[in-house]
């Protein structure tokens, strides 16, 4: 089973190891990374205020100028630690054992605005690419949807696949077979934020339980959710989750 995951605009700042764009998953996508990172850093390197607010998502000058920096040479971490939304707050990734990380390490696909996906393992450096914006002329989830859907497709062949991303990661890629997804409702109405945090939960639980598949994620009881009903259309079965309480 592989888990496909949203990645998240904060960063935990440092890491040890140099960075290596040629390492992360899919060699093929080389050309494209180097294309995008070249352009991103061409524009950090213009200092266009307007432009990187734009680009980052953020408004006080102070802000902005901490993300200036020259990637290539900036130290990384692995991908599952850099991000530091709520899924990844509620994952809590550090206080996991060895077999949940080598787990989480191993089954979980990470979407990334700049450097299209990613394993859990991959050692990135720390970055700012709001969700949606474009990098200079390149719509990102454009410039990386075609080569990722061959991609993606032969790698999760033979997979079962729990898809845990937010809908806007289907612009970079939509799994042509089939796919499982959740949604989350707290008394008849569909949650955000908690959706968030329920995702890092959910994710937390199935490495501990090492699932190895759907059908054994079905049977997985998560504290605070119910299943309130299954929807099948095509070629996604969607979960529906009663958040409890």
């Amino acid at each position: 089973m592989k888990i496909l995951l949203a990645p998240s605009e904060t960063k935990r700042s440092g890491g040890e190891k140099p960075f290596d764009i040629s390492s992360l998953l899919f060699g093929e996508l080389l050309p494209y990374r180097n294309k995008l990172l070249h352009h991103y850093i061409n524009i950090l390197q213009k200092g266009d205020l307007a432009q990187l607010s734009k680009m980052f998502g953020l408004k006080k000058e102070s802000d902005i100028r901490v993300h200036i920096k020259d990637l290539i040479h900036e130290p990384a971490m692995k991908a599952i630690e850099r991000y530091t939304g709520v899924a990844f707050d509620y994952l809590e990734y550090a206080q996991l054992d060895e077999g949940a990380k080598s787990y989480i390490d191993s089954h979980v696909i990470l979407f990334s605005n700049l450097f299209g996906v990613l394993r859990a393992s991959d050692e990135i450096p720390e970055y700012r690419l709001k969700q949606g914006e474009a990098v200079g002329d390149i719509k990102v989830e454009k410039f990386y949807q075609e080569p990722l859907t061959e991609l993606m497709d032969r790698y999760l062949a033979e997979e079962d696949i729990l898809d845990l991303r937010a809908g806007f990661y289907d612009k970079f890629y939509k799994p042509s077979g089939p796919y499982t997804t959740l949604k989350f409702v707290k008394e008849g109405k569909v949650v955000s934020h908690w959706a968030k945090a329920y995702r890092g939960i959910v994710l937390r639980e199935v490495a501990k339980a090492d699932i190895e598949t759907l059908d054994a994620f079905m049977k997985l009881p998560i504290e605070g959710l119910a299943v309130l009903e299954i929807q099948s259309k095509k070629n996604k079965t969607e979960i529906v989750y009663d958040i409890e309480g």
